[in-house]
């Protein structure tokens, strides 16, 4: 089976140390000159001293070309500030560009380690023959080999013919961590002078000769289809050059965005609607509902059947979470230019090399012709791992016969993004009379993510590890319950459903974290010391294909407890809450927050406050604690906005059209967050553009909790919720 994390994020594996790079126009092309020296695909150094390495994933404010960048040079020793970026196309060799699952930093870390090792044994070696010395007499730093004993040096621009016309060794050791200076060390992005000047050249900023511009009006229902249209009145509108029917909808081609927009407007076009015209969210969760009093897959069994002893205490809840859009600043877009057998894109995309297969697929066109040309991107969250939006400005090109920029609009993304599903969670738990949890029970309800279609029989051979692969938060509970049962029930949604930021662990872990606060309650005790408590027995377990360290967590939950302050005095009004988790088996999070009641209605804003957010984060080798930071304060950001917000369907279509009815957190509403690091504890960073998502909500509202006595069990969060208790 196909996981998740082998379909998002295969590693660069394979392709390091085999060809040299060459930056042109239209990407890298395959050469080894003699002036510039080129170990592999990621490095090339020229005489004048300048490193230039190729960033294989995608920059959408995650900071990875920083931190694959800090890998590279760190290991080759090369001068900092004379380290020049340079972003890989699809062209040969850079094969593994797909950006997501939280594994740019941990699938990279051994390849491109790798990769600069080799060059800088090359580059002794060279400067030991100019020498005649023995290369491990020398030593490197800030690009330049050194040679204590005769007090010589070299600078690597000086080497770099020498180091070209000598082989690529076997074996390159890399460096111990001792021997690290820049990994582990705070330092600013380095594309953000260019991003606070506006240089950057984001997707929507590209334009080449000749290009046109489009919008596209799609179905306005779920499965509509054209029955037929009028476009003399968009025809004749001024700069309106070309009215297209796609596979998707009807475009307008014109000499600008904004008559591209007015002619959509004015065309006149029937539709005639599909079997989902009636469809709502409302109803696929009460589908959701019964679906939960099915036997679903049972994706985790410990103890035997879930049993309920005669002293026990037992509770019974149910969690509700939304279909919720990932509403990026840049909406979608992309730049085609198809000429005859042969397809360039310009495309914010987080899976180039998928945009490469499925264009060529369009066009009927080998892989090799397709060549993607990735910008930065003002937004991903796992929306850009689709690749409609290239699909549809290929296509266009291709009937327009020029090249063509087409832009998706706020409306256009909130209605026809790939949503997160919305689910229902079934939870039973049990205590006993020393307060000690024995008996856990959690079913989650739940659409499959639909954008590469349903599954396969290949794929469900195995339906425990399938449906273990949807359910993260569930099934890997980390607590040790004497009994634990967990299961998938699935519903289907005709709308799309796709990767959103942390995937599938955002509902569950709200809807896990948050009834372990019940049982605590319950059973009388702290809900830091029961978490503590429940992580007791061995340090590791086995969950499916995950193995949980429950040290790991342990730790994180003893840092946040003692940083945080936890049972010491709060400030008057407010209440403060505990949650945690383990992502994927590898990063370990944990969070205490702070919060009280905000005094009064204000439209946009939550009822509450979130005063502070302090969290602990364990997450193996850190490349750059500052970008480690960033990931944490952006994914508390994100989580403020998930408590508020949701995306409702009736009458087959989205309720939500904007931020103004989609509110995403303000400034106003950002708390002091307090990040601690937890020493690494092996040689493998882990991810954190994800894990730090989940454990934030139920922090919150489990503080919400000891501030009201309020449960919430449904998101988003209303005032109401707080009056009715």
């Amino acid at each position: 089976m196909t996981t998740r994390r082998d379909f998002l994020s295969a590693g660069l594996c394979g392709s390091a140390l085999v060809l040299g790079i060459r930056a042109t126009p239209k990407g890298f092309r395959v050469a080894r000159p003699a002036a510039r020296f080129t170990p592999g695909i990621w490095i090339a150094i020229d005489e004048a001293g300048t490193t230039t390495l190729a960033i294989g994933k995608q920059e959408m404010g995650q900071g990875v070309r920083t931190s694959l960048a800090m890998i590279l040079a760190d290991e080759l020793d090369a001068d900092w500030s004379r380290v020049e970026l340079l972003q890989a196309s699809t062209t040969p060799g850079f094969t593994s560009l797909n950006t997501g699952g939280s594994w740019s930093i941990g699938g990279s870390w051994r390849p491109l380690r790798e990769a600069a090792a080799a060059a800088r044994v090359m580059l002794v070696a060279a400067a030991a023959a100019a020498w005649g010395v023995d290369p491990a007499s020398c030593t490197t730093r800030d690009g330049t080999v050194h040679h204590a004993a005769s007090g010589r040096s070299l600078p690597y621009g000086r080497l770099v013919a020498a180091a070209a016309a000598l082989p690529l060794p076997a074996r390159a050791p890399t460096k111990r961590a001792a021997d690290r200076r820049l990994i582990g060390t705070r330092v600013k992005h380095l594309d953000t002078p260019a991003i606070v000047t506006g240089k950057a050249r984001y997707g929507i900023d590209v334009r080449i000769r000749g290009m046109r511009f489009a919008s596209l009006l799609r179905p306005p229902t779920i499965g509509a289809t054209v029955a037929s249209f009028d476009d003399k009145a968009a025809l004749a509108l001024p700069g309106v050059r070309r009215v297209v029917q796609l596979s998707s909808g009807i475009a307008v081609a014109a000499d600008s965005t904004w008559a591209a927009l007015q002619g959509r407007r004015a065309l006149v076009v029937r539709w005639t609607p599909g079997p989902d015209a009636a469809w709502s969210s409302a109803r696929h969760v009460e589908e959701l509902e019964r679906a939960l009093a099915t036997p679903g897959v049972v994706t985790r069994q410990v103890g035997g059947a879930v049993q309920s002893g005669s002293d026990w205490k037992t509770l019974e809840a149910r969690y509700y979470y939304p279909f919720e859009a990932h509403a990026p600043l840049e909406p979608m877009s992309c730049v085609a230019r198809v000429t005859g057998d042969r397809c360039e894109l310009w495309v914010p995309t987080q899976a180039p090399n998928r945009a490469q297969a499925q264009v060529a697929q369009l066009l009927g066109i080998p892989p090799a012709s397709v060549v993607v040309h990735p910008t930065l991107i003002g937004g991903g969250f796992g929306r850009r791992l689709g690749v409609d939006y290239a699909l549809e400005a290929a296509e266009l090109s291709r009937a327009i016969q020029a090249p063509v920029q087409l832009l998706w609009t706020r409306e256009d993304d909130m209605a026809h993004g790939h949503f997160q599903n919305a689910s229902v969670h079934q939870l039973r738990g049990s205590v006993d009379a020393a307060g000690k949890g024995v008996a856990w029970r959690h079913g989650k309800a739940a659409a499959l993510h639909n954008l590469s279609g349903p599954p396969s029989a290949e794929d469900l051979r195995d339906p425990v590890a399938y449906y273990q692969d949807s359910s993260w938060g569930v099934y890997d509970l980390p607590y040790a319950f004497p009994a634990i049962e967990t299961s998938y029930h699935r519903v289907d949604a005709p709308v799309k459903i796709g990767p959103w930021r942390a995937v599938y662990s955002p509902a569950s872990t709200f809807a896990r974290e948050c009834f372990l606060d019940e049982l605590a309650q319950a059973a009388g005790r702290d809900p830091l010391a029961f978490r503590l408590a429940m992580l007791e027995g061995p340090d590791q377990v086995r969950a499916g294909g995950l193995t949980i360290d429950r040290a790991r967590l342990r730790r994180v939950l003893e840092l946040v407890r003692d940083r945080s302050g936890w049972g010491g005095p709060l400030p008057a009004g407010r209440g403060r809450g505990v949650a945690c988790n383990v992502y994927d088996g590898e990063t370990h999070v944990a969070y205490v927050a702070e919060v009280s009641l905000r005094s009064g209605a204000s439209a946009g804003y939550l009822p509450f406050i979130v005063h502070r957010m302090v969290c602990a984060v364990d997450c193996g080798v850190v490349i750059n604690p500052l970008g480690l930071e960033q990931q944490v304060e952006g994914s508390v950001l994100w989580a403020l906005s998930n408590l508020k917000t949701a995306i409702t369907f009736s009458g087959g279509r989205a309720d939500q059209t904007g931020y103004q009815d989609f509110p995403v957190a303000r400034m106003s509403e950002t708390p002091a967050v307090e990040v601690h690091i937890v020493p690494s504890h092996g040689e493998q960073p882990f991810g954190m553009g994800e894990p730090p998502v989940p454990p934030a909500i139920p922090a919150m509202l489990n503080a919400l909790f000891a501030l009201t006595g309020r449960r919430i069990r449904r998101l988003p969060v209303t005032a109401a919720d707080l009056r009715s208790g």
